[in-house]
């Protein structure tokens, strides 16, 4: 890696203090989202609000918000997209650890995410500069790859339709979903064509003005759900809208708090008419429960819940990764998600790489050192991306800090498809994307910068 890997947005002016504005705003309303969630006891048994101990949660989110000026200053980048999404889940735990029931070393575990944290966003964010493209492919065969995406999702679908087709309630949804079972070639298949292909065959219809086919992609991930009976897969479309939205309106950083903040500014809003009887109550806090309750407290959750299974259980050291197991002595037959449904009582609980590489694998001791690797490689999807316009790798990533969030880095990377993406963005033409376009853009934000500063 050379001097020039590490870049910075220069100077901070208004626009670095309004990114910054904003990124305070979101914590504040997270905070808020975070409280009730407590209050309410959303978590028996695990969570339970002690008024004796808010004083020193929100010292906690206060001592670890600095590092949003980070955020304010980075350029934007994969690492940015994930790392802002990473930094509210860890943002959560230093909330939810002061009212925690559980029985673990708090202190040690405190210090172990913070410290975590820290060496995971160092790269993710710092990392950018691009490596020479040895392959690239030709701009017909780029501009022809996402009609071929289409194609190739149909097909999966088709094929997934003989195996499992149930259009059931959300409320059924978990029922039904034990009862898949997809040969294993046909389930990486979906995975990755849902939560990698799709979206980037979407930004790459976006990007160049093929509306109609845009429209064709969100339609075939909403025909994943009766074969996947997952969230991800209903919600995707609409999620994906919204990206495509708020990128319009803003550039990339912007939009990527912005995603993040608005649905959840909407679930506090519509919480606060909940409890004033200004909106009805089953449907104001079932958008409460499936948005602020899961994107801010369920991640935050799993390191809750990680912390206290681990300190009274061997550690993984990895072989919850397949290809580990067959090399290295592991205590647990299952795979992990299942070995928590039955310590508690919170159904098949996954968890991002902060809990299944550090955590479960290593340890809290070590769990810094598993957060830098992880970093690392965040930052070679940085790196292989660069040179790309923000909007598209925002647009194309569109579904992995979702992904991120909920499931190890091992499983995202394979699974999940986020390999395949990295290749797709290292091989992708530079020139397919309008120069002129680009150049303007490019001239008019320094511009501003320089004004701003």
């Amino acid at each position: 890696m050379n001097d020039h890997a590490i870049q910075l947005a220069p100077g901070f002016g208004w626009r670095q203090a309004r990114l910054a504005l904003l990124a305070y705003a979101h914590v504040a309303v997270c905070c808020i989202s975070l409280y009730w969630i407590t209050v309410t006891e959303a978590f028996p048994g695990i969570i339970g609000f002690e008024k004796s101990h808010l004083a020193a949660a929100i010292v906690n989110v206060l001592a670890f918000s600095p590092i949003l000026i980070v955020f304010a200053i980075a350029r934007f980048s994969f690492g940015y997209l994930v790392g802002f999404y990473f930094y509210i889940m860890v943002l959560g735990y230093l909330w939810l650890i002061e009212f925690s029931l559980l029985d673990y070393d708090h202190r040690l575990a405190l210090i172990s995410i913070v410290l975590s944290a820290l060496a995971f966003l160092t790269p993710a964010l710092l990392i950018t500069a691009p490596v020479r493209q040895v392959v690239v492919i030709p701009e017909r065969a780029f501009h022809m790859m996402p009609s071929a995406i289409l194609l190739v999702s149909a097909a999966i679908i088709g094929i997934g339709s003989l195996y499992n087709l149930k259009l059931v309630d959300l409320s059924e949804m978990y029922k039904y979903r034990a009862e898949v079972a997809l040969p294993g070639a046909l389930r990486y298949a979906t995975w990755i064509a849902s939560n990698a292909l799709l979206p980037l065959a979407f930004a790459c219809f976006v990007a160049s003005k093929r509306f109609w086919q845009a429209g064709i992609a969100l339609l075939l991930m909403v025909l994943f759900y009766p074969i996947m009976l997952t969230k991800m897969a209903l919600f995707a479309p609409v999620w994906l809208l919204f990206l495509a939205l708020i990128c319009k309106l803003a550039e990339a950083r912007i939009a990527t708090i912005l995603s993040f903040f608005l649905p959840v500014l909407i679930g506090a809003i519509l919480f606060v008419l909940v409890k004033i009887g200004l909106f009805p109550f089953k449907p104001g806090l079932v958008y409460f429960g499936t948005v602020n309750n899961r994107m801010i407290a369920i991640p935050s959750l799993a390191l809750e819940v990680y912390n206290n299974y681990f300190s009274a259980h061997p550690l993984t050291h990895f072989c919850q990764i397949n290809v580990v197991k067959l090399v290295v002595p592991c205590a647990y037959d299952e795979p992990i998600w299942a070995v928590m449904a039955k310590a508690y009582d919170l159904g098949s609980f996954n968890a991002s790489l902060f809990a299944t590489e550090g955590i479960a694998s290593v340890g809290l001791v070590l769990a810094p050192l598993s957060a830098l690797g992880c970093g690392l490689i965040i930052a070679l999807g940085n790196r292989l991306s660069s040179g790309l316009p923000p909007q598209f790798v925002l647009l194309s990533a569109g579904l992995l800090p979702q992904v991120l969030l909920n499931v190890p880095l091992s499983t995202a990377l394979l699974t999940n498809g986020t390999a395949l993406l990295f290749l797709l963005w290292y091989v992708a033409p530079r020139s397919a994307f309008d120069r002129k376009a680009a150049s303007t853009v490019a001239v008019s934000e320094h511009l501003q910068e320089a004004h701003a500063g």
